[in-house]
């Protein structure tokens, strides 16, 4: 008896779950967003500005993944010896050709 239930596997009534689908609705705050792209708050506020990279709230800026997204692309850029500007544009050439191809 011990809570076993009268069901055969109620783990099989569940399917895998697509988390990519719900990344879109994910908003992270400036200081997660620099722990997961390994810079300061200063260098990402810098490059926020210089980017134009857009973010949500006043008095905290809250990033959505596309945000997310442009942050780790300059960051890439910048690991791989690009100035910030050649970074920035970079991403920004990236992103726009990937959407260009993606449906």
């Amino acid at each position: 008896m011990g809570g076993e239930s009268t069901f055969p596997d109620d783990a099989e009534l569940l399917e895998p779950i697509d988390l990519a689908a719900h990344l879109h609705k994910v908003e992270l705050s400036l200081g997660q967003v620099c722990r997961i792209a390994g810079i300061s708050k200063m260098q990402l506020d810098y490059w926020t500005n210089k980017a134009r990279i857009p973010t949500k709230g006043r008095k905290q800026r809250i990033y959505d993944m596309d945000a997310v997204e442009t942050v780790m692309l300059i960051k890439q850029g910048k690991d791989k010896g690009l100035s910030l500007g050649a970074a920035i544009e970079a991403a920004r050439r990236f992103r726009e050709e990937r959407a260009r191809v993606s449906p």
